[in-house]
């Protein structure tokens, strides 16, 4: 496909933007925090990515290769807003359409459950917030987008092992950081280290 949208085919460039548009979204989403700074981050990528498939070398997926760009560019963005001094946490709701939620346990047969998701969500969301954009990159592209290992190595031109030990990091970091708001208990963040 990416042979025809190099030779001018315009509707193959589409497919792929119709493919990959709404995790690009998501990366964007998940590191910005902002709906509208997703969607400017997602036109930035496919526009960028346009211009830029003819050094597409194939040695990753077409996949690796745009969360990479978009990864950067979300950095890339993070890293202004904090230079302006203009950061604004928006909190994700239930009520997007075709965006999958962080991992968050089903509390939903249980009197105010879905009160309890949306704080735990609004929870996890400040604690990501909180980590550094390395930490919060990997934990987005495994948790939120669904990468695995070998994608997010590809993604981010990283060792295997280096995925592995920085996803252990970020998630005790993560839990730490939820403990110390009081969002979770001592017994949950230690479980979780010791793999239980």
């Amino acid at each position: 496909m990416i042979g025809a949208v190099l030779s001018g085919d315009k509707d193959a460039y589409e497919k792929l933007v119709l493919e990959y548009h709404k995790s690009v979204y998501n990366i964007a989403l998940r590191m910005t925090g902002s709906p509208e700074d997703a969607c400017d981050i997602t036109q930035d990528v496919f526009f960028k990515a346009y211009r830029s498939l003819k050094h597409f070398r194939g040695s990753a997926s077409f996949g690796s290769w745009i969360y990479r760009v978009a990864s950067n560019m979300s950095i890339d963005h993070l890293r202004r807003r904090k230079r302006q001094h203009t950061a604004e946490t928006v909190y994700l709701d239930d009520s997007r359409e075709g965006e999958r939620p962080a991992e968050i346990p089903d509390v939903s047969g249980e009197p105010y459950g879905e009160l309890e998701r949306k704080e735990m969500r609004r929870a996890v969301c400040e604690g990501l917030d909180m980590l550094p954009e390395e930490q919060k990159l990997i934990l987005v592209l495994r948790e939120v987008n669904g990468l695995s290992y070998t994608e997010i190595a590809e993604t981010l031109k990283i060792e295997l092992s280096t995925v592995k030990s920085r996803l252990y990091r970020a998630r005790a970091r993560l839990a730490d950081c939820l403990l110390k708001k009081g969002n979770f208990f001592e017994t949950y963040s230690s479980n979780k280290r010791k793999g239980g």
